[in-house]
């Protein structure tokens, strides 16, 4: 017989129904998630007819690997295990010899079909659909995904663009309504608030949205409060009050800045500062009738009392009418400045070929809802989709849902292209809806099931709603303190009944509670070279940290054993996922406190990149290649672990010494690192930034050295780096200084995955926990947090965005907004509770420092549900909640530590580079003058062409009769002019008959060793008689030398060359050397002694 959490879940993966599943934390979803697409592929269907859409990459991910892993053990499992493994999947599925065939073949369809299997995010699928349809959508079909990076650097582009251009006047609104405005943060909430900003509302249409009516202004309103009678009384008021003592004072001093014959409207403030009780007040913002002045001074004042109290009534009557004004004018601003900037921000997307994750949601939308192509490309999507798989929806926002809505719109309509069984399964859990931040809409999980229950019933389909309340994951003592903790507090905020099912009921588990640690007293100033935001060891939240890793240390020393289900084993430092509700000082101090006990921490989920040290060490390798003159980046390579210098090492090549840092250390014969940074000076002008880092880290063993310096949460930063320089290359033309730059122009978070890091303590948010699990979870963030409302930009009942106001300067639309997001945000932080306490297997701690008087105070909720639990005091105040037997500890065994096997040593070093090809030498490049003083005339590349000219003539002419020598000419020179000169000096060249006689050779290749170095060069005449060889070279110059001597050095290296490569060529002939001069038709020989010489003199390269 099947349990009842198995049945449950074989039901909801039931494929031949719709199905609207609500899934606890640890049910399995997942598992059942794979079993509906592997009993639809069962069942026929084609692997690119199933749509799953997840929330995130990972869980895709997640998914696809499991799916796999499913359908390749079924390839190859014999029929008597892979059968019982079918018809474990469901209810009446018959195991027959084609139903095995089939199961086998599955995962051979699923690799081989186009397109695989699409388990996507919506975000990767709208992106896919607008690639297959970009003319219908109106985008390019090469659009590029906007990364967030780029996105805020292209806004704050087009804001400095537009502040000094069309947008000027409403950049200079924004700064008088917020002096103080962060532009990064303002710019980043303006782009995500473009739906209740576009199209932007004038000034008219703001004024109606508010309420306002054609004759509230600001000067009516001053006027209202100040009638003109104030002035006659004003200075006897100011006079008491500043002859009297205390608030009156104060109050009077305020005063004197108002003038009642010409009030402003920003007076009012200040009338209602004196005038009115403050916000915490027990009637906040009430006239102070009978309470205002002191008496005494009323006593002053008593013949014009009724005048002053009927002012402070007018204040108090006008302050609404006033806020309301205020807020107006701060929603015009906004809307001013989003009309400038929202087009000119998709203008430059739509220039640049990018959309955003906002764009892509919206262009999709706009694609399946336009009159003009929606029909088209549904019908499309008619033929490609029929069964629509949703994971984590109660993390979807409106706009999403609408796209999942226009997917399903053929399969509630009952006219879709085929009618052929198409489902719709959704799973989700409205308590672990946390991301509200990013759209998520916790109460359109139930509005929207409701909605296709009606719509796909009304066509008669079946539709099933059902639930999993079966935890897969933790311990009865840990489910039972999150239903007695958060199970009063269930409705609305996390959505009905809190109520969960232990499927392993043996699991021995713990809930405990330990005391909070009391908050530190403020001590005196410290020393003045102290950091401003030093934590010292006596802060609260440093307590807390050292007692949390002292206990984490406590349980490994001594061996404390825990059951995970799977067996009973000691507790080793993977087990522990410290959780945290946001990163804080407390964040900070437990990853410390880790470290400075030896414990293996894992480190922060998120990292700035620009922090990291394994960074800055390869940012400084790259500053040195863009500058070799950059001393302080060279001194930080080679003090850093590429290198390994120590500070002894560096202080002396530094000091003394001449000039940079890099010309002192070239002069070393060896030193560490050298001869890295010789290679990559060699590449940095040749290699992509990219292909540089990637150079030191591969080639140059730097990934290894860093690592095993920084620990291995190195990786990140080092992978984070390399993932920067190629988005770089993809926006910009690579250069190092540019993509210095690129990486200083923001500060770059990196988003590390936690889910393999071993046997390494966790420390993370509770929102990147999501998904995790572990044996024992410890929760120290939970005392009072005082809500984070960072937002500028707050969105109105009916979707409009305006400026946010202080709470007490709201007025009442803004105010029930405000306080509409406020309970959401309470409503939010009991979700996350509940994610957090699930995420525990056996054991969960429950800790906190500061205090935990607020009801939102995770410790006082905890605290109370365990009150009726009947909790066990243990020392020093600690409550313990447990169920089954513990194991008992055993501290003789400690599990093995991996073991790395050692590389031999070819394997640890760069191979030795190739001997390249050696470059030969060529006679004519031997260095040296090619021409007397005085030769000038003709151009460089003319004159080049002058004697090429001539020498093909003399190479050809002696071949062939003279009747011929004209059209070899025209062939050869296209001017009269010249053709005919150089007709002239060839002629007469040739009556050298010696020279063009038997056995004498035109144009003859020779090769030979020159100083080790292979030779080759062309002699344009050689004369080979029997007992000698003679070379010459046509020379063209027209300054003609008057005997050998003066001949030009590098004409004489050049023959020099030659008599040495003939003499081993003709070892038994003497070898001579000439140069005709053809400008004369002269032959002049060279002495041998003078080539020799000139030879001598050259140097081989």
């Amino acid at each position: 017989m099947i349990d009842e959490a198995t049945r449950a879940q074989r039901q909801a993966a039931d494929p031949d129904q719709s199905t609207w599943l609500s899934a606890n934390a640890g049910s399995g979803k997942t598992k059942v998630l794979t079993d509906r697409v592997a009993r639809l592929l069962l069942n026929g269907v084609e692997p690119q007819h199933i749509l799953c859409l997840t929330y995130t990459k990972a869980a895709a991910s997640e998914m696809q690997n499991r799916l796999f892993a499913f359908l390749g053990r079924w390839a190859m499992l014999p029929d008597a295990e892979l059968a019982p493994m079918l018809a474990a999947l469901g209810e009446g599925i018959e195991v027959g010899a084609d139903r095995l065939a089939a199961a086998r073949r599955l995962f051979a369809r699923a690799i081989e079909t186009p397109g695989g299997l699409r388990i996507l995010t919506i975000h990767s699928f709208c992106a896919a659909l607008l690639r297959r349809f970009p003319l219908e959508a109106g985008v390019g079909p090469g659009f590029r995904e906007l990364d967030d990076r780029s996105a805020r650097l292209m806004r704050e582009e087009i804001a400095e663009d537009l502040a000094g251009g069309p947008g000027r006047a409403a950049m200079a609104a924004l700064a008088r309504i917020s002096p103080s405005l962060d532009l990064t943060v303002f710019l980043d909430q303006l782009a995500g608030s473009r739906s209740g900003l576009e199209p932007s509302l004038g000034a008219p249409a703001i004024r109606a949205l508010f309420g306002l009516r054609p004759g509230d202004t600001p000067e009516a309103v001053a006027r209202g409060v100040i009638r003109g009678g104030e002035a006659g009384w004003w200075p006897a008021m100011l006079a008491a009050l500043a002859a009297a003592e205390g608030n009156d004072a104060k109050a009077g001093a305020k005063l004197a800045a108002v003038d009642p014959a010409a009030v402003r409207f920003g007076d009012l403030a200040v009338l209602e500062e004196v005038f009115l009780t403050g916000a915490k007040a027990k009637e906040p913002f009430s006239a102070k009738i009978g309470s205002f002045p002191t008496k005494a001074t009323r006593g002053v004042l008593a013949a014009i009392m009724p005048e002053i109290d009927a002012l402070m009534a007018r204040v108090q009557e006008a302050r609404p009418l006033r806020l309301t004004l205020a807020a107006a004018e701060r929603a015009v601003a906004l809307h001013d400045y989003a009309a400038v900037f929202l087009p000119e921000y998709a203008r430059r997307k739509a220039q640049g070929g990018w959309l955003d994750f906002d764009d892509l949601i919206e262009r999709t939308i706009a694609l399946l809802t336009d009159p003009s192509v929606a029909a088209w490309v549904l019908y499309r999507l008619d033929g490609g989709i029929d069964h629509i798989l949703v994971d984590e929806a109660q993390d979807t926002s409106p706009e999403q849902w609408q796209v999942i809505e226009l997917l399903a719109a053929e399969f509630t309509s009952g006219a879709g292209a085929r009618d052929e069984g198409r489902t719709l399964f959704v799973v989700g859990d409205r308590k672990q809806s946390i991301y509200s931040f990013q759209g998520a809409d916790v109460a359109a999980f139930e509005e929207k099931r409701q909605a296709f229950k009606a719509k796909i019933e009304a066509v008669g389909r079946p539709f099933q709603s059902r639930e999993l309340l079966h935890s897969f994951r933790s311990s009865p003592a840990i489910l039972r303190a999150v239903d007695a903790a958060l199970g009063p507090l269930a409705d609305p905020a996390l959505g009905g009944e809190v109520r969960h099912l232990a499927q392993w009921e043996g699991l021995p588990g713990r809930v405990d509670l330990w005391p909070l640690i009391g908050k530190a007293e403020k001590t005196e100033d410290g020393d003045w070279t102290d950091p401003v935001d030093l934590v010292t060891d006596a802060h609260h939240d440093a307590r807390l940290a050292a007692i949390i890793a002292d206990e984490i240390a406590a349980m490994i020393a001594a061996g404390v054993q825990i059951d995970t289900g799977r067996g009973v084993r000691r507790v080793h430092a993977g087990d522990v996922l410290i959780l945290v509700q946001r990163r804080s000082t407390l964040f900070a101090e437990v990853i410390r406190a880790c470290k400075a006990r030896g414990l293996p921490v894992a480190g922060a989920d998120r990292l700035k990149l620009g922090a990291e040290i394994a960074v800055k060490d390869l940012t400084a390798l790259v500053a040195f290649l863009a500058t070799p003159d950059d001393d302080l980046s060279l001194a930080a390579v080679l003090r850093s672990p590429l290198c390994g210098w120590n500070e002894g090492d560096l202080f002396r090549l530094a000091q003394p010494r001449p000039g940079r840092l890099w010309q002192a250390l070239r002069g070393m014969a060896a030193a560490p690192g050298l001869s890295m940074l010789h290679d990559m000076r060699d590449q940095a002008d040749f290699l992509r930034p990219f292909e540089l880092i990637d150079r030191v880290l591969t080639r140059h063993d730097g990934r290894r050295k860093l690592v095993a310096r920084l620990g291995p949460e190195a990786e990140d930063g080092i992978d984070e780096l390399l993932n920067q320089a190629l988005a770089y290359e993809q926006v910009d033309v690579p250069s190092l200084t540019g993509f210095l730059a690129w990486l200083g122009s923001d500060e770059i978070e990196v988003k590390r995955r936690m889910e393999g890091e071993g046997d390494r303590i966790r420390v993370m948010t509770v929102h990147g926990a999501k998904g995790l699990e572990a044996p024992i979870v410890i929760l120290p963030d939970t005392a009072d947090r005082r809500p984070r409302d960072s937002d500028l930009i707050v969105s109105l009942a009916g979707g409009q965005s305006v400026w946010r106001m202080p709470a007490e300067e709201s007025p009442p639309a803004i105010a029930a907004a405000q306080a509409a997001r406020r309970a959401a945000a309470a409503a939010e932080n009991l979700r996350l509770l509940y994610v957090a306490m699930t995420r525990a297997k056996s054991w969960l701690i429950v800790c906190g420092a500061g205090v935990a008087d607020s009801e939102g105070a995770w410790h006082r909720i905890i605290a109370a549900g365990l009150s009726g639990l009947g909790a066990v005091p243990l020392r020093d105040g600690r409550l313990r909640l447990a169920h089954g037997a513990w194991p008992e500890d055993a501290p003789g065994h400690v599990a093995a530590a991996a073991v790395r096997p050692d590389l031999p040593d070819w394997a640890l070093h760069p191979a030795p580079a190739m001997a390249g090809p050696v470059q030969p030498v060529s006679p004519s490049n031997l260095g040296g003058e090619k021409a007397l003083p005085g030769e000038g005339g003709l151009p460089e590349e003319l004159a080049k062409a002058r004697g090429t000219a001539l020498h093909a003539l003399l190479e050809h002419m002696p071949l062939l009769p003279p009747s011929d020598w004209p059209a070899l000419a025209r062939d050869l020179v296209a001017d009269p002019a010249e053709r005919q000169l150089l007709m002239n000096e060839a002629e007469t060249v040739l009556a050298h008959g010696a020279l063009f006689g038997a056995g004498s050779l035109a144009e003859v290749p020779v090769t030979a060793r020159l100083a080790g170095k292979p030779l080759f060069g062309i002699i344009d005449r050689l004369v080979v008689g029997p007992d000698h060889v003679l070379a010459v070279d046509y020379k063209s110059n027209r300054v003609v030398p008057a005997r050998p001597e003066d001949v030009p050095e590098g004409l004489l290296r050049q023959m020099g060359a030659y008599a040495e490569a003939l003499a081993q060529i003709y070892p038994d002939r003497r070898v001579e050397t000439a140069v005709l001069w053809t400008a004369r038709a002269e032959l002049m020989r060279l002495p041998p002694e003078i080539v020799r010489d000139a030879l001598a003199r050259a140097t081989i390269a």
